[in-house]
């Protein structure tokens, strides 16, 4: 097998199938946006696996890293949490409740407004955060490690360019 056929991939296989019956299209954005999307789901599943082992899913661990960021007393009123997350009330809700349950947060009045509530990282959530974002960045890191440090550099120039295009 030559050196171009072993470099190609399921993307390049779609766009063969388009230039064949649509000879006419550009589909040079197509392979890009198609990595990208098959990069992510990919990333996706394997960031699954890493946080399943902590008993959340990535949109737990988003929270729960929200909160840990946003450091001592690692607490944020779910409006916050949700603006932040760009979440519905609803979405952020059922992660609140899920995380609640597994004694993670801990939602308590906010002295500051009879109405709100205030969102807090418990001992045993802080403790599962800091470990689980050491595990996903141990996963992000061997999946990078595909690239020469130079190459992993440009690749983030390139989408820290991209990124502001795809973004509302």
């Amino acid at each position: 097998m030559d050196s171009e056929a072993a470099d190609r991939d399921r993307v390049d296989a779609i766009i063969d199938q388009w230039a064949a019956v649509r000879p006419d299209l550009r589909t040079d954005a197509m392979a890009v946006f198609g990595r990208i999307n098959r990069i992510a789901a990919g990333m996706g599943r394997r960031m699954d696996t890493a946080y399943a082992r902590y008993g959340i899913s990535r949109g737990e661990f988003d929270v729960l890293a929200t909160l840990r960021r946003a450091g001592e007393p690692y607490t944020l009123s779910p409006r916050e949490l949700t603006a932040t997350l760009m979440l519905t009330t609803g979405g952020m809700t059922g992660r609140l409740d899920k995380l609640e349950q597994a004694g993670l947060v801990r939602r308590n009045p906010d002295p500051s407004d009879r109405r709100g509530l205030r969102v807090s990282l418990t001992l045993p959530g802080l403790r599962v955060i800091d470990e689980a974002v050491g595990t996903g960045l141990e996963v992000q890191t061997a999946a990078l490690a595909a690239l020469d440090p130079a190459d992993a550099a440009e690749l983030d120039r390139l989408l820290r360019l991209l990124l502001p295009a795809s973004e509302d």
